[in-house]
């Protein structure tokens, strides 16, 4: 996504940009395929801040409708407790208030106060890391960030997403609901910094979509503004190294010889990026070893009937989250109670599945590769997802699976260069996360530049489209 954005912005202020990508098709995670009648997107499933989409199209002059179009989901998510609780989290702050009310108890002041707290910390701080490079000085002599130092108390640098939410929230299910935003860029809540308690505002207070034709609509239409953008792509087409001369980047090998330019952007993982692409360049080693975030293990399921209950994102959650993530970040090993995620796009794609059918896409968070039995987790986490299923949804799942594909740490690597398959690059499991990761530039080489998850600001659509446009920005900005 980030690659994709960065090209077609550069087009559009005049630069010849030629796009090298080892994969036959474009996308990298954001990809899909179809088995058995059944479509899949294959990788990222929730669409929110769609107007970063729109303004990717909007600055090469050109109206977004015209190349995809979406429509906002009124519930973000169904979740299952152990329980026996469900609860609708409506994308609407006031009617989420009334449903956790209804269903938990809390006050609904309790959770209109949480969200504004919300949107507060992601107005003041969000916005800064998220639209500015953090490596520059001009960002910090901004009068956003100005304004923004006197409330640094109550961002909660100091506290854990975790701590932070028992303070506030007055039932343990509620905890473990706002506790979840943590996974959605690959880290632990009991470590992660309490700013990230912002994340809730992009659903609740801004919404979520779906774009038609599923999310891998979103690769289409970005391929499509680059082609109509003038942008090369070269497909199959694996960069073998970044070459530098003098310290300056000055082009890439390939097999198909040496191409040279003025600059180089790598959307590659930056751990790769340093290693196979530049092997003579001194790597930034604290960088390269800061913690990777988590991994995903996901089954692709073609089921034979359909689940009313169901809603195009649902979660079932674990008894015991504090164990799961101790096993994702400290252990390294897979719960035999995991959070259970499932997207089933025929909710509003019917023809994502035969007539009577679902395409379910579910996954387990895991760690990062480090060598574990993968194999062995496949079937002893298919059995643990099974059970959840069928307990929570008082079924039997396995006679309704008709076709199955698997991706794990291993292939998530393999197919898209993320070093150990983590999802995000690094996690975000403490304060400094953010001015750690990194930046979208070389401070070594000149007209070396970098994004995507792995690089500021971070994985995830909304992210990554930031750091195409971040990135796109210091380069007209270094060749104006």
């Amino acid at each position: 996504m980030a690659g994709l954005a960065a090209a077609s912005r550069l087009a559009a202020r005049g630069f010849e940009v030629t796009v090298f990508e080892a994969n036959a098709y474009p996308g990298g995670k954001l990809t899909q395929f179809s088995e058995s009648g059944f479509r899949f997107d294959a990788g990222p499933s929730l669409f929110t801040m769609p107007h970063f989409l729109d303004d990717v199209f909007l600055h090469c002059g050109k109206n977004p409708r015209d190349y995809y179009t979406y429509q906002k989901i009124n519930t973000s998510g169904h979740y299952f407790f152990e329980d026996g609780t469900q609860l609708h989290a409506y994308a609407d702050r006031e009617k989420l208030a009334q449903e956790i009310q209804h269903k938990l108890g809390v006050p609904g002041k309790v959770i209109q106060n949480y969200l504004q707290q919300a949107q507060r910390l992601y107005d003041r701080v969000g916005t800064i890391f998220l639209e500015n490079s953090l490596h520059q000085m001009a960002t910090w002599v901004s009068s956003k960030v100005a304004r923004a130092l006197p409330g640094i108390p109550s961002y909660g640098l100091f506290q854990t997403m975790d701590q932070w939410n028992r303070a506030r929230l007055q039932d343990p299910r509620l905890v473990q609901f706002f506790n979840r935003y943590a996974t959605y860029n690959g880290s632990d809540p009991y470590q992660a910094p309490a700013i990230l308690t912002s994340i809730p505002h992009l659903e609740f207070n801004i919404g979520t979509f779906l774009p038609q034709g599923g999310m891998h609509a979103i690769t289409e239409a970005l391929y499509r503004l680059g082609l109509d953008m003038g942008v090369q792509f070269r497909f199959n087409t694996a960069v073998q190294e970044i070459l530098i001369h003098q310290k300056q980047a000055k082009g890439v090998r390939t097999q198909l010889g040496f191409s040279e330019s003025a600059c180089v952007v790598s959307n590659m993982d930056v751990y790769p990026t340093y290693r196979k692409l530049l092997p003579s360049l001194p790597a930034p080693e604290k960088t390269l070893h800061q913690e990777r975030s988590s991994s995903a293990l996901i089954f692709y399921w073609g089921i034979n009937r359909s689940f009313p209950e169901l809603d195009l994102h649902n979660i079932l959650f674990s008894a015991d989250y504090r164990q799961e993530f101790d096993g994702l970040f400290r252990t390294f090993r897979v719960t035999d109670d995991p959070t259970v995620y499932m997207n089933i796009t025929s909710k509003y794609e019917p023809g994502d599945a035969p007539e009577g059918g679902e395409n379910w896409f579910v996954m387990i968070n895991v760690p990062a590769n480090r060598g574990q039995d993968w194999d062995d987790i496949i079937i002893q986490s298919r059995k643990a997802v099974t059970s959840k299923i069928n307990r929570l949804l008082r079924t039997s799942i396995e006679p309704h699976i008709v076709c199955e594909r698997v991706l794990d740490p291993r292939s998530i690597e393999l197919r898209t260069g993320s070093y150990q398959g983590s999802l995000y690059g690094t996690s975000s499991n403490n304060r400094f996360a953010a001015f750690l990761r990194h930046p979208n530039f070389s401070h070594r080489i000149k007209n070396l530049f970098f994004c995507g998850g792995s690089a500021h600001p971070g994985g995830g659509i909304p992210l990554c489209l930031q750091s195409g446009r971040i990135t796109a920005d210091l380069i007209v900005k270094q060749f104006a």
